[in-house]
């Protein structure tokens, strides 16, 4: 039920107000503008009537301050016949409408209730603008950091186009995540998404791929076959890798994009195809281009639109959200209930990621499926992740001085020489080579830090 504040001086029509309304609204009421900015700072009404004339602080000065308290309830003003100016003027002040006393019961009820659904509809509005700002996620992408936040605008202008679409960005970033994102958005949405790895696929084996042949065409081609560009008639194909492409392979597929056309192998006859070609690489074209591996005139056609996505390490404050939503997917999929132990997620947060968020979405399903209880810990992630959450615990005991100087360089020192010998099989010439020392001084070391394989006699 909407709460009106009602504030007039006379005790009459307050009360007439009171028992007109309570049917429908809850009516609160004040004497004067003194009482009424009080009560503001307890309730929030959801629409106020006010008069304009009241002895002391008229209407006029209850709404100026409210304004200027950034207060935004609609105010509908009472007023005589005779002072419609007035009531003008405080429409000017921000208040949303006037009535004239007397007034007709009805003629107030109706001009309440539109307010009141004004209000809502605004709210709504507003909360949806915020929604959009704080989006969290659009299709399988999740992240809140700026950058990201700007890549879904970008992918919502871009998907109603059929224009062809180049993403670029460090290998695991999420390129066919962003490329089904546009996909999935698009009037297309219907129609086929058919993915394609040109870094996968022999050289001796893509222009089949992409455009189809007929049987006999070559050897070992028993019967027609379909090409990726008719699979994906009326929807899109998304060229993963399109940088690995064999030169010979790029001519034929600039043909395609410009007439629309496509040749299987051993059929002269061309076929019409409507696909948008969303493309994606981890290598610097300008630069292929420059080195004579990649044709202009095609990098001119497939970067019509371009979107880079940024490394996991430029929107740091994304990992722990994608974690925690990788680790939801997981215990689910896994029937566990499953948390992060606060070392984990440290570690987790403080990681450098270089294989992006392929790399982390692996390490939580590793520490998922290695956990033993509800808690994944430290413990069951990867090596590298483990090596960072000891380093930051000991870094954290020397800020506090839990330990002195000496004593955290010599475990860092012995965890360092630890990982080696791990990541070696416990050979320690090899082990010395990775740690740039000789074999007799890691052997001085392990001596003096009395480190063995587990399972083995320690030192004497």
């Amino acid at each position: 039920m909407a709460l009106l504040l009602v504030v007039d001086d006379e005790i009459g029509v307050r009360e007439s107000l009171r028992m007109l309304l309570k049917s429908e609204f809850e009516v609160e009421t004040c004497p004067d503008a003194e009482s009424g900015l009080e009560l503001l700072t307890r309730r929030t009404p959801d629409l106020i009537i006010l008069d304009l004339v009241m002895p002391g602080r008229g209407g006029m000065d209850f709404l100026r301050e409210m304004r200027a308290r950034g207060n935004t309830i609609p105010i509908v003003v009472l007023t005589a016949s005779n002072t419609v100016d007035a009531a003008v003027g405080a429409m000017k002040e921000g208040a949303a409408d006037f009535i004239t006393k007397p007034f007709e019961t009805d003629a107030l009820r109706i001009k309440i209730r539109q307010l009141l659904e004004r209000g809502e509809l605004e709210r709504e509005v507003e909360r949806l603008r915020d929604e959009v700002a704080e989006r969290q996620q659009l299709g399988r992408l999740v992240g809140r950091a700026p950058v990201m936040r700007e890549m879904f605008r970008t992918i919502e202008r871009v998907a109603d186009s059929r224009s062809s679409v180049l993403i670029t960005g460090e290998s695991g970033t999420g390129k066919e995540l962003v490329a089904q994102a546009i996909h999935e958005l698009s009037p297309r949405k219907e129609e086929a998404f058919i993915a394609i790895n040109c870094g996968a696929i022999p050289h001796s084996l893509m222009e089949s791929t992409l455009f189809g042949h007929e049987r006999g065409a070559f050897t070992g081609a028993g019967e027609q076959k379909v090409g990726v560009f008719e699979a994906a008639h009326g929807g899109t194909l998304f060229l993963d890798e399109i940088g690995e492409l064999d030169p010979s392979v790029q001519v034929k597929l600039l043909r395609a994009l410009q007439e629309r056309k496509v040749e299987r192998l051993g059929n002269p006859h061309s076929i019409d195809v409507d696909v948008r070609i969303v493309a994606a690489t981890n290598r610097d074209l300008e630069q292929e281009i420059e080195a004579g591996r990649f044709r202009q005139d095609l990098f001119y056609r497939v970067n019509v639109i371009s979107i880079e996505i940024p490394a996991l390490r430029e929107r740091r404050e994304d990992i722990r959200l994608l974690a925690e939503t990788f680790l939801a997917r997981f215990a689910t999929d896994m029937k566990k209930k499953l948390r992060f132990d606060p070392e984990a997620l440290a570690a987790i947060e403080r990681y450098a990621w270089p294989g992006n968020v392929r790399e982390l979405e692996n390490a939580v399903e590793r520490g998922a499926a290695l956990s033993d209880d509800e808690v994944i810990r430290l413990g069951v992630l990867p090596d590298a992740m483990v090596s960072a959450g000891r380093s930051e615990r000991m870094r954290e005991e020397l800020r506090t001085g839990s330990t002195s100087f000496d004593e955290t360089v010599a475990r860092f020192e012995c965890e360092l020489i630890r990982e080696a010998l791990e990541r070696q099989a416990w050979n320690q010439t090899r082990a010395a080579e990775v740690l740039g020392i000789t074999r007799r001084v890691l052997k001085l070391k392990i001596d003096r830090y009395d480190i063995h394989p587990p399972g083995s006699a320690s030192t004497p």
